[in-house]
């Protein structure tokens, strides 16, 4: 193992502990140790650093050049203190202009017509009532799809109206309080479930007529259109709460 492999591996341990995921450090980081090898590198320098980022086998329009700059600038300045020679790339040096798709925000119209046009697209009455209760938990807690999906039977206190989100983004947890109307919906549908689905070996609260777990795709592949005819995005979060949802205050 190279001096710079050893390193890069420290340096990745080191972030995580820290709480860091580094989906792209973990795996172009490598790559950057490789060329750093490859080309007899004993420093990082930042000619070295951008050489790599702008190999010709990711296009100028990507994101891909940004990416490996800010992981190999990353690593340069954790070396930056092991290894006085090392270089750390300027800031500004790669840059890529990300295009955001604007946010839709369901308006109160918008949300009615969602819930009501659910059983139009799915004609299962079972299917049907769990996506409109997802839905309105969606609107009512402003919970991320993912985390709707993956709530658990025993993550609701009923007695005290607060739900809890387990493992979300960056592994934390997080308690949501409910407003009783919420907590009614919820237990409304519970029943409906436990009587069309006694017997689920599934853990999770909305769950298929197979007693499965809902799969993201499925729920989110259709999108019923506003009132204005035009097809908008599936929920995530609305700007408000379907009737009888209601968000508790305070």
């Amino acid at each position: 193992m190279s001096a710079f492999a050893q390193h890069a591996g420290e340096y990745l341990r080191l972030r995580r502990a820290l709480g860091h995921e580094l989906a792209d450090a973990a795996r172009l980081l490598p790559r950057f140790v490789a060329y750093l090898g490859a080309t007899g590198a004993s420093a990082i320098t930042i000619e070295a650093a951008l050489a790599w980022a702008q190999l010709p086998d990711a296009g100028t329009g990507s994101s891909v050049w940004a990416r490996r700059m800010t992981v190999a600038r990353g690593f340069a300045r954790y070396m930056s203190g092991i290894d006085p020679a090392t270089e750390v790339p300027p800031l500004g040096l790669v840059t890529f202009r990300k295009h955001w798709r604007p946010p839709f925000i369901y308006s109160e119209a918008d949300v009615k017509i969602l819930i009501a046009a659910v059983p139009q697209l799915v004609p299962t009455p079972f299917r049907a009532a769990t996506f409109q209760t997802m839905i309105g938990l969606l609107a009512a807690t402003g919970m991320r799809v993912g985390e709707v999906i993956a709530l658990g039977c025993g993550d609701i206190d009923w007695a005290e109206g607060v739900l809890v989100v387990r493992n979300s983004k960056f592994g934390k947890s997080r308690e949501v309080p409910l407003h009783p109307t919420t907590v009614q919906a919820l237990a409304s549908y519970a029943r409906f479930r436990d009587r069309h689905v006694p017997r689920s070996a599934s853990p999770a609260f909305f769950i298929s007529a197979k007693g499965t777990p809902v799969i993201y795709a499925d729920f989110g592949g259709s999108r019923p259109a506003t009132p204005t005819g035009t097809c908008r995005p599936p929920p995530n979060c609305s700007s408000w709460p379907p009737p009888g949802w209601k968000r508790p205050r305070g």
